[in-house]
């Protein structure tokens, strides 16, 4: 089964309304609509400057003479990974926590913190040995987020029904 590709947005992205700073846990729920991932539990992190998404079997391909990448996630561990594919953004060198610089994949989604929804950069990254599938780093924080290092998960977990 292939997840729903990263090319056609599950919600329009909007803009904040207001200019009021955010505050925010060190770890929250993140939704992830155009792969069709919610509730991922995501470390804050303010010395990552790239957030990063978990993902193994990462693969480049050609479609449509465009670059795209396929890769494995999960929202949670302990949950059987599923296929996504994505459009390709670019490609950076990342220093990783371990201080080794690596190249990775990166790829344009809409990330959903709370009531705030935007279009974002997300590397892809073997994150197995890592406590969280996903890392959310400064350049995403700048949207006005204030980071409370006391206390995790702050904002309300959206949680949608069938009704």
């Amino acid at each position: 089964m292939i997840a729903p590709s990263a090319q056609v947005h599950a919600k329009p992205v909007k803009p904040r309304k207001s200019k009021a700073a955010i505050t925010i846990g060190w770890a929250e729920y993140i939704d992830l609509p155009d792969l069709g991932l919610t509730g991922i539990k995501a470390k804050i992190d303010t010395g990552a400057a790239t957030s990063s998404l978990h993902a193994t079997r990462i693969t480049p391909f050609e479609k449509d003479g465009q670059t795209w990448v396929e890769f494995w996630s999960r929202a949670q561990k302990g949950e059987r990974a599923k296929r996504f594919r994505a459009p390709l953004h670019s490609q950076r060198k990342i220093k990783s926590s371990n201080g080794l610089s690596e190249s990775r994949y990166v790829i344009e989604t809409q990330i959903i913190l709370g009531e705030t929804s935007w279009l974002g950069y997300i590397t892809l990254a073997n994150r197995s040995n890592m406590a969280f599938p996903m890392l959310i780093g400064r350049r995403a924080l700048r949207r006005g987020f204030l980071v409370n290092c006391a206390r995790r998960y702050v904002l309300e977990r959206k949680v949608e029904s069938d009704q």
